[in-house]
């Protein structure tokens, strides 16, 4: 009885001067010291447990990345986790697929909204799904909308949505699954202004801009103070009888400046047509605009812009020409009657590729520019060489190169519908395609900005 009790007290110290032992974790190349016992002090169903208790001759296993964020914030190093974990800089020449991501119902999404973090939300019938940073689903929120077609990121937790089927602009918290607000166009002195739905949205620190309009296309940008969801101002009402009268499709807030940028594109038989156009919030003045066709040198004539994109940190305009697929890019500082300087391929691969698509769109984002071409993705950016040149301003000369983001077999998987960059990821959805594309660079790529 005295060897055996000896022996388990021996156990026992063993053990206990084991677990006392430091010990060191390398987490995103910083070194943290402390113990055994600490590293086990979240019990036995935890992932450091299982780590530090196995034998050594284990084989090893790979944990997703939801398994480490949470152990990584049990320890509260869960910020030097997201650093160490995070993707490297997104280059569009060299990127690839690195996940889908579908709601499990409804996965056929209408739209979704990224997060400067690499967060999104999809919006899929009436609902949103959110995925966290590291895209795991966080939770499915159910709106009393039957289709979403605008969503914007108002704050961290509340959405602000829209759809072309409902009327008004509304306000969801995440956080407790709930309706807080809406907003609605009315104007008592004219009865025409009725069930006036949601074209755009974007948000700006204080306030959210939302395009409506009507039934008889009458059409408004409303300024909604994001603390009490209330209208403080109203820009740019028009009759929408004209293709230069439009209801925006796009807005976006540029920041460094205050300004609102607004643009309109419709198609037919005749080609593309439309306008861009600068609000002061401040002033509610107009104070830059253009329109296509019927703007611009007259060598550019009829190849009016397929789609329009603000850099907002680079303080530039690019528009994607219909017929060249040129890109024209103008500098918000320097706006002018003729302010575009042109984006011409020079790349014999490139240079005869695409033609007239019908689905173009684009997005500018980490100072490259994305273009989708039917169901093809590529991407232009500044090189070092062997590129094509800016046409018209000798003092802004430089290489450029318009590259394939996509394989030939992501191309066939459908038209893209929209693109979207948060977090050092690019987010890509496609007409009739359930689920969200999610694009990674490799961490031994390099990302040259255009600007």
């Amino acid at each position: 009885m005295e060897a055996e009790g000896s022996s388990q007290a021996s156990a026992a110290a063993s053990e206990s001067q084991a677990t006392s032992e430091r010990i060191k974790l390398n987490v995103g190349g910083k070194l943290f010291e402390t113990t055994l016992s600490t590293i086990r002090s979240a019990g036995p169903d935890s992932l450091l447990f299982v780590l530090s208790n196995r034998p050594a001759n284990d084989p090893n296993r790979r944990f997703s990345t939801q398994e480490l964020a949470d152990e990584a914030a049990f320890y509260g190093i869960d910020s030097h986790f997201r650093s160490a974990a995070a993707p490297p800089p997104f280059s569009g020449i060299d990127a690839s697929i690195v996940k889908s991501i579908s709601p499990a119902s409804e996965g056929l999404p209408s739209t979704f909204a990224v997060a400067d973090n690499g967060a999104v939300w999809i919006a899929h019938g009436g609902q949103i799904s959110s995925y966290d940073w590291s895209l795991a689903h966080t939770g499915t929120l159910r709106t009393h909308l039957d289709e979403i077609d605008s969503i914007c990121r108002v704050w961290t937790e509340i959405a602000a949505v829209g759809s072309e089927s409902d009327a008004g602009l509304h306000f969801y918290d995440f956080s407790s699954s709930r309706h807080v607000g809406s907003v609605h166009w009315t104007d008592p002195s004219d009865p025409r202004i009725f069930k006036a739905r949601v074209n755009a949205i974007t948000a700006s620190e204080t306030s959210v801009f939302a395009s409506f309009d009507c039934p008889h296309r009458e059409n408004i940008v409303l300024e909604i103070d994001k603390e009490r969801i209330q209208i403080v101002s109203q820009l740019g009402r028009q009759s929408g009888n004209q293709a230069k009268h439009m209801v925006p499709s796009k807005l976006t807030f540029v920041p460094a400046t205050g300004v609102l940028v607004g643009t309109a594109i419709t198609s037919g038989a005749f080609g593309y047509s439309g306008y861009i156009r600068i609000w002061d919030p401040r002033s509610g003045d107009v104070v830059w605009e253009t329109n296509e066709p019927g703007a611009g040198r007259s060598s550019r004539f009829g190849d009016s812009f397929a789609d329009v994109d603000v850099d907002a940190e680079g303080l530039s305009i690019f528009k994607l020409c219909s017929k060249s697929g040129d890109l024209g890019m103008a500098d918000m500082r320097r706006l002018g009657d003729d302010p575009w300087v042109y984006l011409e391929e020079k790349n014999p691969s490139m240079v005869n590729y695409g033609g007239e698509v019908n689905n173009l769109l684009m997005h500018c984002c980490w100072g490259q520019v994305f273009v989708g071409r039917g169901g093809s993705l590529e991407v232009w950016s500044r090189v070092q060489a062997h590129g094509g040149s800016i046409e018209g301003e000798s003092g802004r000369e430089g290489l450029f190169r318009r590259n394939f983001v996509d394989k030939r077999g992501d191309s066939e998987r459908g038209d893209i519908k929209k693109i979207e960059g948060g977090g050092d990821r690019l987010f890509v959805s496609r007409e009739g395609v359930e689920g969200i594309e999610v694009w990674e660079s490799s961490h031994t790529s390099g990302a040259v900005p255009v600007s």
